[in-house]
C-alpha cells in the first residue's frame, strides 16, 4: 500500500503540469491572441514571400552572411523575411509555398472564431498535398526560373522522370489531381448525371400547339373585358329609356305622335338590340391551360448508417490488433489418431454377450460392432417378446462375462430401435486436441463460441456451442480428467476468437490449474481494475468479481434495450453496421467466459455470498453474452444444488464413485461406469453423449500462450466494471477526509466536459455505476455540481479547471 501511495505522489506534479496547459489552451482569451497572431503571421508571410519574387537574386548573396547588421536586403521584411522566403520559396515548394500563408491564414481565423476547428487538420493534409503537387508540376519549367518549383518539386520531379519518364510523370500528375478533386469535393459520377438531369428539364421545348404565349393570353383577357364594359354601359342607358316609351303607349291620342316617329324609335330600338357575346370553337381550343412539367424529387435511398458503411466500411472491433496472428497447429502434439481393430477381440465380446444373454432366454435377432478411440458399442437387435428392462437388469452380469470394467447398457437407444451394450477397449486411442482443432467440422463451424470436446464412439469430432448451452457444469471424482476438459475448452476458443470478440474471467482457487493462461492476460483475459493478477485465486476477490458481472450485465442489459434488440448477436450486428452512436454509450461487445475451477472451495469458503451472484447471472446473463463454465470435484447435494442445476442445463460428468454423484450432476446413472481418463458423459439437456474428451497436456497450452503472449497486446486487461462492498464504500459526508480517493479526478473530469452525469464517470475513470452515484453526490455536497433534475445531466457549477483548484484549495485551507 505504502508503495501505491508514493507512485500516486509521483505523478501528481506532471498531471498539474499537463492541467495547467490544458487550462491555457481552452481559455478563450488565449485562443483569441493565437488566432490573431497566426492571421498576421501568415500576412507577414505573404509580404515576404511576394517581395521575394522581385529581390531573391540580389538577397541570396547576403543571405550567405546572415546575420550581418551592416548588410541589408530589399525584402520589404529584412533579413528574416529573406531567410524565410529563401528556405520555402528557392530551397522548398517554389510557388507552392504560397499554400502555407493561405493555411496558416484559415487555422488563426478558425481558432479566433471557433469555428470548424476539427477541420483544421484536414484542411493541412490536403494543402500540403495541393503544395506538393504543384511544386512537382512546375519543375517541368526551365531550372533557370526555379524559383517557381523550389528546389525540392525540381528535385523530385527529375527523380521520377527518370524513373517513370516525361510522358509517364505527366500521366500521374493528372491521375493525382483528378484524385484530389473526386476525394476533396467528393465528386463522383451520380453527381453529373444530376446535373445534366436537371439541364435537360430546363431545356424541355413546350408544346406550341396547345399553348399560346403569355402575351396572346393577356391581349384576349383585355378584350373580353373591353366588350363586358361596353355591354354594362348600354344595358344601362336601355332601362333609362324604357319609361318614355311606356309613356307614349299609354296616350290615346296616337295621332300626336307621328307615324313616322313611332318607326323611327321602334327602328333605334331595334338597332340597339345587344347580343350575347358568343365564343367560337376555336377560341375555346386557343385558351387552353398550359400544364406545366414538373419534374420529380428524386428519393434518397440509404440512410446515415447505409453511408457510413459504404464509406467506411462496416465496423471492425479486430482493427485494433489487426496483425494478430491465431496460434498454429503445430504448437499441438500429434498422436496416432488411427483406430486399431482387433477382430479377434471383437469376436470374443460378441460370443460372450450371445452366451451371457441365451443363459438367460434372451434371443437376439441382430448385432452390429461400433469402434471408438476407447469404447465399442455393440447395438443388438432383440427377438420380438423380450422385455427391454430384463437385459438392462444384466449389466453387472455382462461385465462379469466380459471381464471389463465399465459397461454400460443403452436401453433403449434414443431415435433408434436397437439396444447399446458399451464395451471398453483393451487397448485405448489418446484423441489429441490437434485431431479435433485441425477437423473441417470445427474449422468451419458456424457457432459463436464453438468448443471441440472430444470424439464420439462413431469417431466423430464432436463440437458444441457455448453460446446456446448458454452455461456448462463439469464434474468428477478427482484425477479423471477435469482440468484436462477446461484446458481443451480454452484452447478451442483461443483457435476461434479474436482477442477482441472473447474474454476470459478465470477463477483457480488451487492456485496451480490456470496459472499458464497469465502470459495472454493483455490479449484474453478480464479483471477488476484494482487488480494486479488477472487469475483470481482469493475467495474475497472472487465475491467482487462476481458482483462486477452482475454490473455488467445490468449495463450491457441498457444497452440492449437502447439499441431495441434481443440479444448480444444482434446488438453487435447493429453496432458494425454503425447504426448506434458511441456517444451515446454504446461499444462493441466481446463475450465474457467465467471459468470456476473448483466450485465447491467457493461454495465452503463464501457460501450464499458466491451462489447468489453465480445463480442470478446463470439465469439472465445468457442474452448478453456472459456464459459460465463450473468445474467441481465434489458432487454432492450442497454443492451442486437445485439453483445451480436449474441453469445448468449443459452437463458434463467425468468418472464419479456412485450412482447417487452420477444422478447428482446428470440426473441419470452411468457415470459411475465411466473408465476414467477423460471419458466422459454429456448431457445438453435430454440425451446423453459418451465422448473421449481430447487430450491437451501443459507443454502444448505453454506453447500456445508463449504465441499469443509474444504479439502485440492490448495496453492492459479488459476492464470490469468496479464493484466495492458495503465494507469498502465512502461516506457522503462534506469532510474531505472521507471523500473518495478518486474525487480529484472525477472533479477534473466534469469540469473538463461541463457535463455532471455519473455515466461520464463511469466511461472516463472505468468505474461501476454505484461508485460513480456516489461520487456525483460528493460533488454536489462540494458544490461543484448542482442538483439532480431527472433525465437532464447536472448543472456544472465550477466554469473551468482554475476555478476548481482555488475551490478546492480553499477547501484544504478552511
Amino acid at each position: 500500500m505504502a508503495k501505491k501511495k508514493t507512485t500516486a505522489k509521483k505523478k501528481q506534479p506532471k498531471s498539474n503540469t499537463q492541467n495547467k496547459i490544458t487550462s491555457f489552451l481552452n481559455n478563450r482569451q488565449n485562443q483569441s491572441v493565437i488566432g490573431v497572431f497566426l492571421m498576421l503571421f501568415s500576412v507577414a508571410l505573404a509580404v515576404a514571400f511576394i517581395s521575394f519574387f522581385f529581390s531573391w537574386q540580389e538577397d541570396q548573396s547576403v543571405l550567405n552572411q546572415f546575420p550581418n547588421k551592416a548588410l541589408k536586403t530589399k525584402n520589404l521584411l529584412g533579413q528574416i523575411g529573406a531567410s524565410l522566403s529563401n528556405f520555402f520559396i528557392y530551397k522548398g515548394f517554389g510557388i507552392g509555398a504560397f499554400m502555407l500563408v493561405f493555411l496558416t491564414f484559415i487555422t488563426g481565423a478558425r481558432i479566433f472564431f471557433q469555428s470548424n476547428l476539427k477541420r483544421i487538420i484536414t484542411s493541412w493534409n490536403w494543402g500540403l498535398l495541393g503544395m506538393l503537387w504543384l511544386a512537382i508540376s512546375l519543375g517541368f519549367v526551365n531550372k533557370k526560373l526555379i524559383v517557381l518549383s523550389g528546389t525540392i518539386g525540381s528535385e523530385l520531379n527529375e527523380y521520377l522522370q527518370a524513373f517513370l519518364g516525361k510522358t509517364g510523370l505527366i500521366i500521374l500528375l493528372l491521375f493525382f489531381f483528378v484524385a484530389y478533386l473526386i476525394l476533396r469535393f467528393k465528386l463522383t459520377a451520380d453527381d453529373l448525371n444530376k446535373k445534366s438531369d436537371r439541364e435537360d428539364i430546363q431545356k424541355e421545348p413546350q408544346e406550341s400547339t396547345n399553348v399560346k404565349s403569355s402575351e396572346d393570353i393577356i391581349t384576349d383577357t383585355t378584350s373580353k373585358v373591353e366588350d363586358t364594359t361596353e355591354k354594362s354601359t348600354f344595358e344601362s342607358s336601355l332601362e333609362n329609356l324604357q319609361p318614355t316609351i311606356s309613356n307614349h303607349s299609354d296616350v290615346n291620342t296616337s295621332k300626336t305622335v307621328s307615324d313616322t316617329d313611332n318607326e323611327s324609335i321602334s327602328l333605334d330600338i331595334e338597332t340597339t338590340t345587344v347580343k350575347e357575346p358568343t365564343i367560337s370553337e376555336e377560341t375555346k381550343k386557343e385558351v387552353e391551360v398550359a400544364i406545366e412539367k414538373i419534374a420529380e424529387e428524386k428519393s434518397v435511398t440509404e440512410n446515415l448508417s447505409d453511408r457510413l458503411v459504404k464509406d467506411f466500411g462496416e465496423f471492425d472491433p479486430t482493427l485494433e490488433l489487426a496483425n494478430y496472428k491465431f496460434p498454429t497447429f503445430n504448437l499441438l502434439k500429434e498422436y496416432s489418431d488411427t483406430i486399431s481393430i482387433d477382430p479377434h477381440e471383437l469376436e470374443a465380446n460378441k460370443n460372450q454377450i450371445v452366451e451371457t444373454l441365451k443363459n438367460y432366454k434372451i434371443g437376439i435377432a441382430q448385432i452390429k460392432a461400433t469402434v471408438g478411440p476407447t469404447i465399442t458399442l455393440y447395438e443388438i437387435v432383440p427377438e420380438a417378446g423380450v422385455r427391454i428392462s430384463k437385459i438392462k437388469n444384466l449389466e453387472d452380469d455382462i461385465a462379469l462375462s466380459l471381464s471389463a470394467l465399465g459397461i454400460r447398457i443403452i436401453a433403449p437407444i434414443p431415435g433408434k430401435g436397437t439396444i447399446g451394450i458399451e464395451v471398453p477397449n483393451k487397448k485405448a486411442t489418446i484423441v489429441s486436441m490437434h485431431s479435433v482443432i485441425s477437423s473441417k467440422k470445427f474449422q468451419e463451424s458456424p457457432m459463436e463460441l464453438p468448443l471441440a470436446l472430444g470424439k464420439t464412439i462413431s469417431n466423430e469430432t464432436f463440437v458444441v456451442d457455448l453460446a446456446k448451452m448458454p452455461h456448462l457444469l463439469m464434474a468428477g471424482a478427482t484425477g479423471q480428467g477435469k482440468s484436462v476438459g477446461l484446458n481443451a475448452i480454452l484452447t478451442s476458443l483461443l483457435y476461434r476468437k479474436h482477442p477482441a470478440e472473447v474474454k476470459f474471467v478465470l477463477v483457480d482457487p488451487k492456485k496451480v490449474e490456470l496459472t499458464l493462461f497469465n502470459k495472454i492476460e493483455r490479449h484474453y483475459l478480464a479483471k477488476l481494475p484494482d487488480e494486479e493478477e488477472a487469475i483470481i485465486t482469493d475467495t474475497t476477490k472472487v465475491v467482487n468479481t462476481l458482483n462486477s458481472l452482475c454490473i455488467e450485465m445490468d449495463a450491457r442489459y441498457d444497452l440492449l434495450k437502447n439499441a431495441m434488440v434481443r440479444n448480444i448477436k444482434e446488438y453487435n450486428a447493429k453496432f458494425k453496421a454503425r447504426k448506434l452512436n458511441p456517444e451515446n454509450g454504446h461499444k462493441f461487445l466481446p463475450y465474457i467466459v467465467l471459468v470456476i475451477d473448483e466450485f465447491a472451495d467457493l461454495i465452503m469458503t463464501a457460501g450464499k455470498e458466491v451462489e447468489t451472484p453465480i445463480a442470478r447471472l446463470a439465469q439472465l446473463a445468457r442474452a448478453i453474452g456472459i456464459h459460465l463454465i463450473v468445474a467441481t470435484q465434489r458432487p454432492s447435494v450442497n454443492v451442486i444444488t437445485g439453483i445451480i442445476k436449474a441453469n445448468f442445463p449443459a452437463r458434463i460428468a467425468f468418472r464419479v464413485t456412485s450412482k447417487i454423484d452420477s444422478r447428482t450432476i446428470l440426473d441419470a446413472p452411468g457415470a459411475d461406469q465411466l473408465i476414467g481418463r477423460g471419458d466422459m458423459l454429456y448431457s445438453g439437456g435430454n440425451d446423453l453423449t459418451r465422448i473421449q474428451c481430447a487430450f491437451v497436456d501443459t507443454p502444448e497450452v505453454e506453447k500456445i500462450t508463449d504465441f499469443i503472449g509474444s504479439q502485440r497486446a492490448y495496453p492492459e486487461a479488459h476492464l470490469l466494471p468496479e464493484y466495492i462492498g458495503e465494507e469498502g464504500g465512502t461516506n457522503l459526508d462534506i469532510d474531505i477526509k472521507d471523500r473518495d480517493k478518486l474525487f480529484k479526478e472525477a472533479a477534473e473530469v466534469i469540469v473538463t466536459a461541463q457535463q455532471g452525469s455519473a455515466s461520464l464517470l463511469q466511461r472516463k475513470l472505468k468505474l461501476g455505476y454505484n461508485r460513480a452515484g456516489r461520487l456525483i453526490d460528493q460533488l454536489e455536497a462540494a458544490g461543484i455540481v448542482g442538483p439532480f433534475e431527472g433525465s437532464k445531466a447536472r448543472q456544472v457549477l465550477v466554469p473551468d479547471l482554475i476555478a476548481l483548484e482555488q475551490l478546492l484549495e480553499n477547501e484544504k485551507n478552511t
